[in-house]
């Protein structure tokens, strides 16, 4: 039997899912899911709510496949859409942005950094400088478009990278800095400095900054800052995002990159042949979410406010030390003080011993750091208030 082909070889061992024999493993969420379903336990380990959207925003999509909308959109999305982004752009953040040249909808978040990666990454010499953990997609895409992975560590409890070691990491050899701000997995929002650092950076080295901004609307303390709003970024930054992480529709994979127009262009020419199109009668229905008045934005934020504190509370009472999250689904603890050594191993009994379900953190990093991370676990707060508060009960019963 012939090996798997040197792509595919490539993003498996950049995912990480290549075993020591060589065999492709699952995913570590499939592995808890699958344990979460044979335990009984409360999945707290993936990030996906478990609530619907808002009802406006539910009706045109069934008012759009009622009214034919089944059928191939156009390239770069509806007009209606890609409209409705550069609204918001405009209204949240400042940013003038032309929807007919400087917009393009994608199939999720996902879909956008992956074209994105494999439009602006060359040769075997390009880098992609990382916040490490990190989506476990980067890396995958990245080995996928055969460039080297960069990563620059993020430390307990705050979060925050070192700016001296972003300054090592970045050099005339990286091609893509890649910044996912609010964090995916550690909830962290970064600070002033950090974005105006990877903006001189970026300049200094000619490169460019793919921004992952899908939690925007899910920050607590602070508003959301885009990259692209500071001095001297619009030029060099493609910013990303997506409608399903704000109006809890993550199945229905409606993303977008906004950018100057040979960016978002050079994204085009690759999505096209991906996906190529989707989700028709989705797009409309994200397009009325984008235009929801500040109330809903204000709102989803505190409601996820108060899903984080109670989090947060079961975390505690079950012994744990908690890194407050400042935005994002998720809260990281460390699990040291249990005696966990091993966060995989402690996520994989803590459903028989606590009910709940959680996701190490390094499933989010390289081999090579993941002794930095090594007690560290990652639960997810966007679920039912009644779920989480069973799920605080069971912690805290355990403890």
């Amino acid at each position: 039997m012939r090996d798997i082909p040197g792509a595919w070889r490539r993003t498996a061992v950049g995912a990480g899912l290549v075993a020591a024999d060589g065999s492709i493993r699952p995913t570590i969420f499939a592995e808890m899911s699958a344990l979460a379903a044979r335990t009984g336990a409360i999945n707290l380990g993936q990030g996906f709510p478990d609530e619907d959207g808002p009802a406006a925003v539910l009706e045109v999509a069934r008012e759009a496949i009622a009214g034919g909308a089944n059928q191939y959109p156009p390239g770069r999305g509806i007009p209606d859409l890609l409209g409705a982004i550069a609204e918001h752009q405009e209204r949240f953040y400042g940013l003038h942005v032309d929807p007919d040249r400087d917009v393009l909808v994608t199939a999720g978040a996902t879909e956008a950094l992956a074209a994105a990666l494999l439009a602006l990454l060359e040769d075997a010499d390009d880098e992609v400088v990382v916040f490490e953990p990190y989506y476990d997609s980067y890396a995958a895409v990245a080995a996928l478009a055969g460039a080297r992975l960069v990563p620059v560590r993020l430390r307990w409890p705050d979060f925050q990278p070192d700016l001296d070691e972003l300054r090592a990491a970045v050099s005339d050899r990286t091609r893509i800095i890649l910044v996912n701000d609010p964090h995916n997995p550690t909830g962290a929002v970064f600070s002033p400095e950090v974005r105006a650092e990877v903006v001189r950076l970026a300049e200094r080295h000619d490169a460019v900054i793919v921004t992952d901004e899908v939690y925007e609307h899910l920050v607590f303390d602070e508003p959301h800052v885009p990259i692209a709003t500071l001095p001297g970024a619009w030029e060099r930054t493609l910013t990303i995002s997506s409608g399903g992480k704000t109006f809890s529709t993550t199945g229905w994979k409606i993303g977008w990159a906004c950018g100057p127009a040979p960016l978002v262009d050079a994204v085009l020419a690759v999505k096209q042949f991906l996906t190529y199109v989707n989700g028709s009668p989705f797009q409309p229905a994200i397009a009325t979410g984008l235009r929801l008045g500040d109330d809903f934005f204000r709102g989803i934020a505190q409601t996820l406010r108060t899903k984080r504190d109670l989090l947060g509370a079961g975390l505690r009472a079950a012994g744990l030390v908690v890194s407050t999250p400042a935005g994002s689904y998720f809260t990281v603890a460390d699990a040291a003080a249990l005696g966990a050594t091993d966060a995989a191993e402690f996520c994989r009994a803590l459903p028989e011993r606590a009910g709940v379900v959680a996701i190490p953190l390094t499933a989010f990093t390289t081999p090579a750091h993941r002794d930095d991370y090594r007690s560290l676990v990652r639960f997810a707060a966007c679920k039912r208030v009644d779920v989480l508060e069973e799920a605080a009960s069971r912690l805290a019963h355990w403890a």
